[in-house]
């Protein structure tokens, strides 16, 4: 596929150039003996023809990202039943990948990033900086292991979520790592504020299975809110007959004494 113009510009408050080696100061789960900056996350524009672009991806929308072997999609819904998030279920744990508005130079993660430290320490996470295949990675532990990976790019940011436990989180960052590489962003015209969430679509088949998931499930909530209703008692009819011949009764009785 041919390319045009590199939007995946390099932070320049990293203090180094696009083509050298970045060095860790942590151990880091990337593919350690790679350490120059992948040529991808890509932009839709970058393609001569945009429908390559879905070939062998995931179309989400905002971003069309590579599945690894044996993932899994789990679709996280928000209080109107719209996808607010798109996860990657592997062996390993959980990745997602979700695009944002920026301004047209980079320096936006490097500002998320720090925001993100500063949550995660006043959750009493133990947090720290690494630095990995497109700079700084956010890393905090506690119950679980979760990793921020962020890439700027030419008007959106990719903010990539590796949530797993600790034995697995490496190999996870792995997977993450190698689908991000390969995500096309399709950042779109329309002006929009600076960290505004690109939308998330849901391939058709795909949301006709969610659909079909909701349906059903609200049919079942209402069949056990059925069961869950008392039945009125009825009763029996001849002690309903009673009452009604001398409800007759008492009435002829008021009407003969009343002379009615």
């Amino acid at each position: 596929m041919a390319f045009g113009r590199r939007k995946n510009d390099h932070d320049p408050d990293s203090g180094q150039d696009p083509g050298d080696d970045v060095v860790a100061d942590a151990p880091v789960a990337a593919d350690a003996g790679d350490a120059e900056r992948p040529d991808g996350p890509f932009d839709i524009e970058d393609f001569d023809n945009p429908d390559d672009a879905t070939l062998a991806r995931l179309d989400l929308g905002s971003v069309l990202t590579p599945m690894p072997a044996g993932g899994q999609v789990q679709v996280e819904l928000n209080e109107a039943g719209v996808p607010s998030a798109i996860w990657v279920v592997t062996p390993n744990g959980r990745f997602t990948i979700a695009a944002y508005a920026a301004p047209k130079s980079p320096g936006l993660w490097r500002e998320v990033a720090a925001e993100l430290a500063d949550s995660l320490r006043k959750d009493d996470a133990k947090v720290s900086i690494e630095d990995g295949p497109w700079g700084r990675e956010v890393v905090g532990v506690g119950a679980g292991v979760v990793r921020f990976i962020g890439v700027d790019g030419y008007r959106w940011m990719i903010r990539c979520v590796v949530n797993g436990a600790p034995e697995t989180i490496d190999a996870l960052a792995v997977e993450a790592r190698d689908a991000l590489s390969d995500t096309v962003v399709r950042r779109g015209d329309t002006p929009l504020p600076v960290r505004t969430p690109l939308p998330v679509e849901l391939p058709e088949p795909m949301a006709a299975q969610l659909r079909e998931a909701a349906a059903a499930q609200a049919r079942q909530a209402q069949a056990n809110l059925a069961e869950q209703q008392p039945v009125p008692e009825q009763q029996p009819q001849d002690t309903a007959e009673r009452r009604s011949a001398a409800g007759s009764a008492m009435q002829q009785l008021r009407s003969t004494i009343t002379g009615g």
